[in-house]
């Protein structure tokens, strides 16, 4: 049973039948009554009133009226100025709650193929907090798309080749002495990342010579044998000199590996990688296709450009005079063979706001191009992280590095655990499970509970709070309504005498209908924190009831069976909300 389609419907007949209008689904706005007001859902009639003439209080009163008479799920009903409150029958959300199966959880399967884009690293170092945001928000809104029906591919791409790549391995030769991330018992990312980090230092001790004649620190750098070395490893590498390819590969696959581990630990995935160095080229083919059909034109110096002023932007560089590429040109191949791979309708790129430009600059051109998934580029573009302590400088080696906020989410969790005494009954091997429960899903719950848009303050201590709006609250949420239903020995029974419900049940019983729409929502809007806070809200809703409506100590049989019933579909919705966000749903806590 759809209750909100029912209700649509009964609304419709009843605007028919007293004003001989047919008011489009579309034309209704239906909303949860606010608190401060009786009733369950309100109508909103300003809305009506392009099509029904009158007062807005009367044509309430009216629709209301012809509702209580011919409508089987409406009891009551109230105007409020140009508000129609609807009280519904409390038998809708026992009938409603019987229907529930697992395709509740599921929308519809449609035929949107969508390749969804996040993570986006570069092969020099680690991966920090920032890159954390993005992968939790793009593995999130995969799982959320692909639950509201569409065929969803995740997919990365490794910014491989480049000159910060070649600085890494010019500092590699220069004072690696041959060790290498085995040797030193290092993590492949971090071994790299530390030779940027030694690189930048050396660089700007080398500069020191050259800051007399030189216009600033800079071009001062740009004269270092250092930066020669690793300008000259990035023209020999385009020339595949085997020596430079050699070691760019050894040097890439140590940060793969390392990258992979803080995958397996974020609990984040890839169906397929790309790498730049396999798109830039034809990238190029692109341009130079372009350039011959007159789309794009050339410069006296070489250079290519396309003319977006006609869309609102710049002139944009394509190619450079000597012929290099830049990334809106990468990007231009990397689409073209993600087109080959998938024949997606849309491509959902999860890169940070500084880009934001960037994405509208390459939506034009391929629509300059006519391709057919032009229409669907979706920027999902989302703020930056910081911390109480300020921004992070990758360059100087002080960036907030993703394996270490991990491991300290997980610590702080055992921490607040133990000072809460919650797990004296745990064995070691529950209690290290529990503390990664709760420290990714205090970690993954901070960050998705904020609009991706927005830029935010990452508190790693409020985050595991098992007070308020955070994960611990929500998953211990859940494991009590395990707990509950493990002392009933509950089992779901089929059919249920008809009770009368409390305004509790029925408040948990409206939240749980909710998860449908709040799901479709969040998928439209791409945005994991409807979901967050949905999570949170029905959390917040069922410990209410728990709080004030006896369960187990229910005398009444058929009232008892409802509520424990209440309690199991309000546990499955909050795994599954959690589970939209990465996170684990403990049974115990």
């Amino acid at each position: 049973m759809n209750v909100i389609a029912q209700l649509t419907s009964d609304i419709q007949q009843a605007i028919l039948a007293k004003f001989d209008k047919e008011i489009d689904t579309a034309q209704l706005t239906i909303t949860p009554t606010r608190p401060e007001f009786e009733g369950n859902f309100t109508l909103v009639v300003f809305s009506l009133l392009k099509e029904i003439k009158g007062n807005p209080v009367q044509i309430g009163k009216t629709i209301g009226q012809q509702l209580v008479e011919q409508s089987s799920i409406i009891n009551d009903y109230n105007v409020v100025k140009g508000f129609l409150n609807l009280s519904l029958s409390t038998s809708v959300w026992q009938e409603f709650l019987q229907t529930i199966t697992d395709d509740f959880w599921q929308l519809p399967q449609n035929n949107n193929k969508i390749v969804l884009e996040y993570c986006g690293p570069n092969t020099n170092k680690p991966l920090h907090l920032g890159h954390i945001r993005n992968m939790l928000v793009g593995w999130s809104m995969a799982e959320i798309l692909q639950a509201a029906g569409n065929d969803v591919h995740k997919v990365n791409i490794y910014n491989d080749r480049g000159i910060a790549i070649s600085k890494s391995m010019v500092a590699w030769e220069e004072f690696g002495e041959g060790q290498t991330p085995e040797s030193t018992n290092t993590k492949g990312d971090h071994f790299v990342g530390s030779f940027y980090v030694k690189y930048a230092t050396e660089e700007k001790q080398q500069a020191q010579e050259f800051l007399a004649d030189a216009e600033n620190e800079r071009e001062a750098a740009k004269q270092t044998p250092l930066f020669k070395k690793a300008q000259n490893y990035l023209q020999l590498w385009e020339q595949s000199d085997e020596h430079v390819k050699s070691l760019w590969q050894t040097m890439n696959n140590w940060v793969y590996e390392g990258f992979q581990q803080t995958y397996n630990d974020l609990g984040v995935d890839f169906e397929k990688d790309y790498l730049e160095s396999d798109t830039y080229l034809l990238g190029k083919e692109i341009v130079t296709e372009g350039l011959e059909k007159g789309i794009f034109y050339q410069k006296e110096d070489g250079s290519v450009w396309v003319d977006l002023e006609d869309q609102g932007l710049d002139q944009k560089l394509l190619l450079r005079g000597d012929g290099t590429s830049v990334y809106i040109t990468q990007d231009l191949g990397t689409a073209q063979l993600r087109y080959n791979d998938y024949k997606m309708d849309e491509s959902i790129y999860v890169v940070g706001n500084e880009q934001d430009y960037h994405f509208q600059v390459l939506e034009a051109i391929l629509k300059k191009l006519d391709w057919p998934f032009a229409n669907g580029i979706h920027h999902l573009s989302y703020g930056m992280v910081d911390l109480p302590s300020g921004k992070m400088k990758s360059r100087e080696g002080t960036v907030v590095d993703a394996d270490d906020l991990i491991a300290e989410m997980k610590q702080t969790a055992k921490e607040h655990t133990e000072e809460l005494g919650k797990v004296d009954h745990f064995s070691e091997e529950q209690r290290n499970e529990l503390y990664t429960a709760l420290g990714l899903g205090a970690l993954k719950f901070f960050i998705l509970r904020v609009n991706p848009k927005k830029r935010m303050l990452f508190d790693p201590k409020e985050s595991i709070d098992f007070q308020g709006f955070t994960g611990p609250f929500t998953q211990y949420t859940h494991a009590r309504i395990q707990s509950l239903l493990d002392k009933a020995n509950f089992e779901p029974q089929s059919d249920q005498p008809t009770i009368e419900l409390t305004e509790e049940e029925v408040a948990v019983a409206m939240a749980i209908q909710e998860y449908q729409s709040t799901l479709k929502t969040a998928a439209e809007q791409l945005d994991p924190s409807i979901i967050a806070k949905y999570a949170y809200d029905l959390a917040k809703t069922f410990n209410k009831f728990y709080a004030n409506v006896p369960v187990n100590n229910e005398k009444d049989e058929a009232k008892r069976q409802f509520r424990l019933q209440l309690a199991s579909i309000t546990g499955t919705a909050l795994k599954k909300s959690l589970q939209l966000l990465g996170i684990e749903a403990p049974n115990r806590m």
